[in-house]
């Protein structure tokens, strides 16, 4: 210190003291007043601002002395010592020191104002020092209170304060002693600490407030805290670098400054006046280009205040605060300056890299103070309407003008970017951004509205692609996004577009066949261009077509079915030959065979006379069938013609015969027929004469317009043909029904003819001459191979052929043809009611007589008293009789027939008779119970008249019989019930030997 001056005061401390000591002897509330105000500050305003208020001070040192500012924080023998480079301590510094009202500080630059926050170092000490230096100064609490012993005017104030008295109003010059400040340092701070006061958690404290302080205090460079140090650097024009023990962190900055307006300047007080200039900094952390963004932080003034805030930024600026600097003071100049830091915090995300940007942006959320609500505000809506988000285009937009994207795609923003204003880049569309944007109130463009920008869109096929290909993944993993993308534009091979893939082709066929499909007026029909094809559409419900899903596509179905009725009436708008060209094409491209696709029938082909014809209606040059059909069947006016030349020659054969044009006998399908509307002929009465309709229609078709001399050809192709031969192998279908009731062998129908080895038949039908088919052709044609009644008119045929006497038909052949009959009636084949029956029958005798007077045989002991030609039979069997007679329509003998015995005989027991016992002995048959009543001579009147017979059975069902091998033979089959073994039991009865019947 000035050692030549003993007892000097060079900072003028004396006159200090000597003015507060007057000011309290003259007004003992003053001294309270000043006591009741440092205690204020120590307890309250500055309680814990302790190093913000030291590092503010040798901050502002710094800048009034033009120098980097340092402040070194260490503790050394209990004594607490933060030394400072920049200007020294001055008279005018001292004065502020001892005052708690007034501030020396006047320049611009300067941080501090009040001339109150060193009472911060009350906090942790009783007598600071101030070294400043080759001066100083000093304060004391127990020099103020020895001081206040010799006063006294204040004697009273002081006792009732118990001792405690304002520390910082009284200020002596340091002791000559005094050390002076540390080397490289102009001034050190130095506070003895309490006891209680734990200097290391002092510096641990001050270590983690100072990287802060660097930021918020241009004016102070470097730190030293103990051993440790922290340092500023200006890494770049808005960047700043702080370097301490734990390494870099680096902070991106904006600044701005500028003057308050008058009308507000007017507003402040008489010194804040002087300092119109305002100064507003928002730093942000970086790690590498990426922002740190904030959670929490408090508003700096420039230095920390009590105002909480959470901007993702800290803001530091020039704002007027309170006395205390823990609150902000409210008023006009807060206004303009909170306006400012708002107009300039787009500015500060304009400088970080565009898809950090949002990142930066405050989100929803409870305000942490007023003025946190406040600046929140203003800078939502300076984000709003500045114009820093990035365009998909180049260039940058407001929010408010903005567009984003749902979803993350490139591909998509690129295709889009020319056509959708505001548009972004695609990243932000990223699921990190979407916070952000909607706090900015950006409009998210999903899936349904960029199908609503594209669809007035006319771009080539290839950007449809494109576009479909930018929407597939969105489309893969959303269902609501695959349902608005039902309406997604899609171009036609036609140059039409329309909305909505369902439903549309897409192609699967070379350029040719779809370039001709394009010239094709076929309404409904949409194949896509095939530029624009994508996987997207078939998700979305368009379907793959190759030359096969063409053919099946209804509108093209539905242009083959008018296809002649347009062409006829001129009404087409295309060249019918262009839509047949088309679909020759596509049926030669998918390889389609014969009957695979029926409805191609109907499609219009030119004939030789030059009209239009559907193709199934045309017969090709060359054909077989020109050889067999009757001439009057091409004619002008025919069912059929044949197809142009031209046109036959332009395709493969097998081309035409899939489209329906005639090279062979044609089949006619039908899986699931319900009426008899297939254009076959005499297809109504096939359908009737079977019991139900059929389920499977499988018929050979244009059968009647085969000439009559042409049948044995016609069905040699017919057989030749593996589909027409199995149209033919249906015993049930239209194919062999119409053949065999309408088909000419040797001038009749095949039915009308048997096989010769069709015996059972034999005398009803004659035997087919040698026409040259095989035989199992010939029975599917309908010629008899045998006794056959399927159907009514086999009954009918047979009857009428029974009734026939021109034909000579052997007995067997009657009898087996009646049981048949009968059988068929019993079956329900046949129904007596529904057939129309001859006047004539055959007779057992084998005579055609008259029905008058014929019954049918049912008990067959009447034979003895009936003549042969009034009896009709059937092969004997359960139920015959029976049947026959209601087929026949005639009464059953037992019922026309009466017969009285005109001898009782005698009654012999059959056990009694030896013969009967050994014939059934020897045929295995247990000998009845019962008698048989045994007459010389069996005699039966009946109708007037005496018949003498072998055998008879009474009303009481009793049976009789002559004496003889004869009548004893028959009644014994009768109850034995094996009526066919009566020949045997005669020959056995009358030789009952093992000999006569093996013999």
């Amino acid at each position: 210190m000035n050692r030549d001056l003993p007892g000097a005061d060079p900072l003028g401390t004396g006159p200090l003291r000597e003015s507060v000591l007057t000011a309290w002897r003259g007004s003992p509330t003053r001294f309270r007043e000043d006591a009741n105000a440092e205690e204020d500050l120590r307890l309250g305003s500055y309680r814990d601002r302790l190093l913000v208020e030291l590092a503010q001070n040798a901050a502002d040192a710094a800048m009034l002395g033009g120098v980097p500012g340092t402040l070194r924080l260490s503790v050394v023998d209990r004594e607490l010592r933060a030394a400072n480079t920049g200007a020294p301590l001055d008279r005018a510094g001292v004065a502020a020191l001892a005052s708690l009202r007034a501030s020396a500080k006047r320049a611009e630059q300067s941080v501090g104002k009040f001339g109150v926050g060193f009472a911060a170092v009350l906090a942790v000490s009783d007598a600071p020092r101030v070294v400043s230096g080759e001066n100083g100064v000093a304060f004391s609490a127990e020099r103020t209170r020895q001081t206040l012993a010799g006063l006294p005017e204040i004697a009273d104030q002081f006792a009732d304060r118990g001792g405690q008295v304002p520390v910082l109003r009284l200020v002596w010059p340091v002791e000559l002693t005094e050390d002076p400040p540390p080397a490289g340092f102009d001034t050190e701070v130095r506070l003895p600490l309490r006891a209680g006061i734990d200097g290391d958690a002092l510096l641990a404290d001050f270590a983690a407030q100072a990287p802060d302080l660097l930021l918020a205090l241009p004016g102070l460079s470097q730190v030293e805290v103990g051993g440790q140090r922290w340092w500023r650097e200006e890494a770049a024009e808005d960047t700043v670098s702080l370097h301490g023990p734990d390494g870099v962190t680096n902070w991106l900055l904006h600044r701005t400054s500028g003057e308050l307006a008058e009308e507000v300047v007017r507003k402040l007080g008489v010194e804040d006046q002087k300092r119109p200039q305002w100064t507003v900094c928002w730093a942000v952390q970086l790690r590498g280009e990426v922002p740190v963004p904030l959670d929490e932080d408090v508003l700096h003034a420039p230095t920390p205040t009590d105002e909480r805030l959470s901007l993702p930024a800290r803001l530091l600026a020039t704002l007027p605060v309170e006395s205390s600097r823990r609150r902000l003071l409210p008023g006009p100049a807060a206004d303009a300056v909170l306006a400012e830091a708002a107009r300039a915090y787009p500015d500060l995300l304009a400088k970080l890299p565009e898809a950090q940007r949002t990142a930066l942006v405050p989100l929803p959320g409870f305000p942490l103070s007023e003025v946190d609500g406040r600046l929140r505000e203003l800078v939502l809506a300076g984000l709003r309407t500045a114009q820093w988000l990035p365009l998909a285009g180049g260039g940058e937009v407001a929010p408010a003008r903005a567009k984003v994207l749902d979803a993350v795609s490139p591909e998509l923003v690129d295709l889009l970017k020319e056509d959708v204003s505001g548009l972004l880049v695609a990243e932000l569309a990223e699921p990190r951004h979407s916070k952000p944007l909607a706090a900015l109130e950006v409009p998210r463009l999903g899936t349904a509205e960029v199908v609503a920008i594209v669809t007035n869109l006319r771009n080539e096929p290839s950007w449809w692609r494109r576009l479909y290909a930018a929407l597939d993944p969105i489309a893969e993993v959303d269902s609501q996004a695959r349902e608005e993308l039902g309406s997604l534009p899609v171009p036609l091979s036609d140059d039409r577009t329309v909305l909505g893939p369902r439903g549309v082709l897409l192609p699967e066929t070379d350029g040719e066949t779809l370039e001709l499909l394009s010239t094709v007026d076929v309404s409904g029909l949409r194949i896509a261009h095939p530029d624009a094809v994508h996987p997207l559409l078939e998700r979305l419900g368009a379907r793959p077509a190759g030359p096969h899903e063409l053919l099946d596509s209804e509108p093209l179905m539905e242009a083959v079915r008018r296809s002649v009725e347009e062409a006829e009436s001129g009404a087409a708008i295309a060249d019918p030959a262009d839509l047949a060209d088309a679909v020759l094409r596509l049926v030669d491209r998918a390889g389609v065979r014969q009957g695979e696709q029926p409805w191609l029938a109907a499609l219009a082909l030119p004939s030789a006379e030059g009209d239009w014809r559907r193709a199934d209606e045309l017969v090709l040059p060359g054909s077989p069938l020109l050889d067999v059909f009757d001439p009057s069947a091409l004619a002008e006016d025919g069912p059929l013609a044949v197809l142009d030349a031209d046109a036959a020659a332009d395709w493969p054969r097998d081309v035409l015969v899939a489209v329906g044009c005639l090279d062979s006998f044609a089949v006619v399908v039908d899986e699931t027929p319900t009426d008899p509307d297939h254009d076959l002929a005499d297809e109504e009465d096939w359908w009737e004469h079977g019991e139900e309709p059929p389920t499977r229609l499988v018929g050979v078709r244009d059968l009647d317009l085969v000439a009559d001399d042409r049948w044995p050809v016609a069905l040699r192709m017919l057989a030749d043909n593996p589909v027409t031969r199995r149209a033919l192998r249906d015993p049930d279908g239209y194919s062999s029904w119409w053949l065999a009731r309408h088909a000419l062998l040797e001038g009749r129908p095949p039915r009308a003819w048997r096989l010769p080895a069709a015996e059972t038949v034999a005398g009803l039908y004659d035997v087919l001459p040698p026409v040259g088919l095989d035989e199992e052709l010939l029975t599917d044609i309908g010629v008899r191979a045998g006794l056959v009644v399927a159907e009514p008119d086999d009954a009918v045929d047979l009857l009428g052929r029974l009734a026939d006497p021109e034909r000579s038909v052997r007995g067997g052949v009657v009898l087996r043809v009646h049981a048949a009959l009968a059988e068929g009636l019993r079956e329900g084949v046949l129904e007596a009611n529904e057939l129309e029956l001859p006047e004539h029958v055959r007779a057992l005798s084998g005579s055609v007589v008259e029905v008058g007077p014929v019954v049918v045989l049912d008990s067959p002991w009447l034979l003895g008293v009936l003549p042969a030609d009034q009896v009709a039979a059937g092969e004997p069997g359960p139920g015959v009789p029976e049947a026959l007679a209601e087929l026949l329509d005639l009464p059953l003998a037992s019922e026309a027939v009466v017969g009285e015995l005109v001898e009782q005989g005698e009654p012999v027991s059959w056990r009694e008779l030896g013969a009967v016992a050994l014939a059934c002995e020897l045929l295995g048959v247990p000998v009845p119970d019962g008698v048989i009543v045994v007459h010389d001579e069996l005699m039966v009147t009946s109708a007037g008249a005496k018949h003498q017979v072998p055998w008879w059975v009474d009303d009481n069902g009793q049976p009789h019989a002559e004496d003889s091998a004869e009548g004893l033979a028959r009644a014994l089959a009768w109850v034995t019930d094996r009526w066919t073994d009566r020949h045997a039991f005669a020959a056995l009865i009358a030789d009952p030997t093992p000999v006569n019947l093996l013999g």
